[in-house]
């Protein structure tokens, strides 16, 4: 798995990893995929959780399982295609109101204000912190802050869709 890993994939190569890992059965496989998400190459890592960004909804839940730590790596990750794959892996997983981490909350507001933050990042910090705060009305209002805070920046299309959305959600809360 590492050696397919240690070069640029094709679309087929992913799919075939992702067949491969498909189903309780493979859950040993797929732990190895995650193991080779730590990898100290760089190409292999970023493969490995590029794929895990094309699991079927039912493989991806076994991830679930990696939540806490798939935090802690994005807390402390300096590579920004890392960073981006993981958040996109976490957008993907259920957040509940008694399992919230408000160092992960923090460090989503602290993204999605940083202007020297790629894009894609921000819009993905956006959309988790709506996920974490979504049951607390007075952090639902902190959000819709922040958020009003950054409205007046010039915003990418990705990232003005991301806080559209989120807006609108939080405005249907009747938050203010």
């Amino acid at each position: 798995m590492k050696t397919l890993l240690a070069h640029r994939l094709s679309q087929s190569e992913i799919m075939q990893l992702c067949a491969s890992t498909h189903g309780v059965r493979n859950n040993h496989l797929k732990e190895k995929l995650y193991q080779l998400t730590l990898d100290d190459d760089r190409r292999v890592a970023v493969n490995a959780l590029w794929t895990f960004t094309h699991f079927a909804a039912a493989d991806n839940e076994w991830l679930y399982a990696k939540h806490d730590q798939l935090i802690d790596r994005c807390l402390n990750e300096k590579d920004a295609t890392k960073l981006r794959l993981m958040l996109n892996l976490l957008l993907s997983q259920p957040y509940t109101e008694e399992a919230i981490r408000t160092d992960f909350i923090d460090f989503c507001l602290a993204r999605l204000t940083d202007t020297r933050a790629p894009y894609a990042i921000r819009a993905q910090c956006i959309k988790l912190a709506y996920e974490q705060m979504r049951y607390w009305p007075e952090l639902l209002n902190e959000l819709r802050q922040t958020l009003d805070l950054i409205s007046c920046e010039p915003l990418s299309p990705g990232l003005r869709s991301a806080w559209k959305q989120v807006m609108k959600k939080i405005l249907s809360c009747n938050v203010y």
